[in-house]
């Protein structure tokens, strides 16, 4: 009789355990929407090495993605045939996404929508990104101090707060360290466009910028500075095979880490609708290896104030800050709200540029 007992319990057990592992092992299949080419080396690119990172979790089936999809409307129809496809989890992965990501999670209730940059959320779309401002901000402390005509060019694409977010605390980095520096900003209004992203690029070293930055997709603006003898810093992901010279640094997206817990939390039924911004503490976000031309003294105080960002200790935003027009915006001591960050629509004292209405 207690073998009898002890058997019955044992199988209860396993029965049990196999229903746990069942709960807990939901199978993933993914889907991705592309604003760019995956071959952009920068944005899509990164993004897309995030994926093939969450595909090495044994639940996450292989997973599809469909590039260059337009922003707007018309979006909805690429998600929509990534639910009818069997997706279970879908990432967009662009801001002009967020209207049809909303659309089309409210219309299919038992799929798992992430959305990128956005700010909508409802009971099964949540959204994530990054706060790049740090390492933005890292990048122009070696900006201002390489820049010997205290002229850097920044290739900029569309005027929304993240942009404009990155500009800024870019532009405060590079007068942390080099008061005298201003950055002229240049917009292209697009994502992905090597041609205008060059031309950009090359209108902004015809004024004397001897630096470049950019906020763009495409290597077009590194490209730019590796033939012309100018340095850049780059942007999305390491790209200093386009321009081995000129390369710098560049602030970078590790986007692997993420959807990975992501792709767990869904497959585990632990997932819930929230806000993800995360920064380099997490690892989102980080700096690129310097090139060696970076003086030593240079990546010292670079790595130093990275690691008080990543304690805590020191928040790039700090004030006192001063708009174009000199007035001040952040009281010293003070720092902004992420809501603030969030709809940053102002630019900072050393910034050479209009933001478009």
């Amino acid at each position: 009789m207690k073998k009898l007992l002890l058997f019955s319990i044992l199988l209860s057990a396993c029965l049990a355990g196999s229903a746990f592992a069942a709960q807990h092992e939901k199978e993933i299949t993914a889907g991705f929407i592309y604003v760019g080419p995956v071959g952009d080396a920068g944005w899509t690119y990164a993004h897309d090495q995030g994926r093939l990172e969450m595909e090495k979790l044994p639940f996450v089936k292989p997973s599809t993605y469909i590039e260059s999809v337009p922003e707007g409307a018309e979006s909805a129809r690429v998600i929509n045939g990534l639910v009818r496809k069997g997706a279970n989890l879908i990432f967009t992965t662009s801001f002009g996404y967020m209207d049809a990501t909303i659309d089309v999670a409210r219309r299919n209730k038992d799929v798992v929508f992430m959305h990128c940059s956005g700010f909508k959320t409802a009971e099964n779309v949540g959204t994530y990104f990054g706060r790049m401002y740090e390492p933005r901000y890292l990048s122009g402390i070696v900006a201002g101090k390489m820049t010997k005509k205290n002229v850097i060019g920044y290739v900029a694409a569309f005027p929304i707060p993240e942009v404009i977010r990155g500009i800024n605390a870019f532009t405060l980095g590079a007068r942390s360290v080099n008061p005298q520096a201003e950055v002229k900003v240049v917009w292209t209004q697009t994502w992905f466009d090597p041609g205008i992203e060059r031309d950009a690029a090359d209108s902004l070293l015809d004024v004397g910028a001897d630096v470049l930055a950019m906020h763009q997709d495409a290597p077009a603006t590194l490209q730019a500075a590796e033939a012309r003898g100018a340095y850049v810093i780059g942007y999305n992901s390491d790209m200093r095979s386009f321009a081995p010279n000129a390369f710098l640094t560049a602030p970078v997206w590790n986007w692997g880490a993420l959807y990975t817990r992501l792709a767990t939390e869904v497959s585990t039924g632990t997932w819930k609708s929230t806000q993800i911004w995360d920064g380099m503490k997490e690892g989102l976000v980080e700096l690129a290896p310097f090139n060696a031309k970076v003086p030593a003294e240079v990546q010292t105080l670079v790595t130093g104030k990275a690691a008080a960002i990543k304690a805590g200790t020191f928040h790039p935003f700090t004030g006192p800050i001063k708009d174009q027009a000199g007035n001040e915006v952040v009281a010293p001591g003070q720092v902004p709200t992420d809501g603030d960050l969030l709809s940053m629509n102002y630019f900072v004292s050393g910034v050479q540029g209009t933001i478009p209405k």
